[in-house]
């Protein structure tokens, strides 16, 4: 089938997520942004979940939610319900960083960290169950990283938290299959994004970083949020039907390929 058919195809049947409503958090930049931005061009009806919603789509209904804490979490999501009176899709999206190896992060930090990254899944998605229950295209999609299946330098607190989101995701996919439920996650490579700028700027040498980051992925540049957006919409399309408890990787080649030098 030629790309002029696949097109004409996609619009005799329309946009792939028409009136479905889906919550994305950390939405109101980024790759949450991104995502959000996909999924409503997809026809999806978007509610962006974030700490600071002043950066949100103006397209979108934005609620202010912190992951970390179940009662905003739990006030958030029913107040999507209310506003839609449906959530079939969950993006859990929102998550932090965390540079330095075993010793560079305090308690307080690893348990900040975790609760955010891990934790915040199951709160999200706990508050919205009774509605993806009830969906006929329920989806969930979670945020992982390449550093839950590649050991990074100078990242371990992050990359037991992103382990233990693909850990989470499978056992996700396991309890909620036979309720309709799909759950899958993206495991991006190192993205241009705000926080990966954070990093950049606070480097000794900004331009010798960026081209660090952009050598360490095989196809030599920064993943785009956009690029990753698009492997979330078909994560979560109702055409994706038979793809669950898995993870795409966006990362330019970096968990599986081994080129040799130029």
């Amino acid at each position: 089938m030629g790309g002029g058919q696949v097109t004409a195809l996609r619009q005799a049947q329309g946009p792939m997520l028409d009136g479905l409503v889906a919550i994305v958090t950390g939405g109101a930049s980024g790759i949450g942004a991104a995502i959000a931005a996909a999924l409503h061009d997809e026809g999806a009806k978007i509610a962006v979940l974030d700490r600071d919603i002043s950066g949100a789509d103006e397209r979108f209904a934005a609620f202010t939610a912190d992951v970390s804490d179940r009662a905003s979490v739990d006030a958030a999501v029913a107040a999507v319900a209310e506003r839609f009176g449906r959530i079939d899709i969950v993006i859990n999206n929102a998550g932090v960083g965390a540079q330095g190896d075993i010793a560079a992060n305090d308690d307080d930090e690893w348990a900040r960290v975790l609760s955010i990254n891990v934790t915040g899944i199951a709160r999200v998605t706990s508050a919205a169950l009774p509605w993806l229950r009830k969906s006929p295209s329920a989806a969930v999609c979670n945020t992982a990283s390449i550093a839950s299946t590649t050991g990074l330098p100078q990242r371990a607190l992050y990359s037991a938290s992103k382990g233990a989101v693909s850990a989470l995701t499978r056992a996700m996919a396991a309890d909620h299959l036979r309720e309709g439920i799909r759950v899958n996650a993206v495991n991006p490579g190192t993205a241009d994004t705000p926080w990966v700028g954070r990093l950049l700027d606070s480097a000794d040498d900004p331009a010798a970083e960026r081209a660090a980051l952009n050598a360490r992925q095989p196809h030599g540049r920064l993943v785009s949020p956009d690029e990753v957006a698009g492997a979330v919409l078909y994560l979560v399309s109702p055409a994706s039907g038979s793809t669950t408890g898995t993870f795409i990787e966006v990362d330019g080649g970096m968990a599986q390929l081994r080129l040799r030098p130029e």
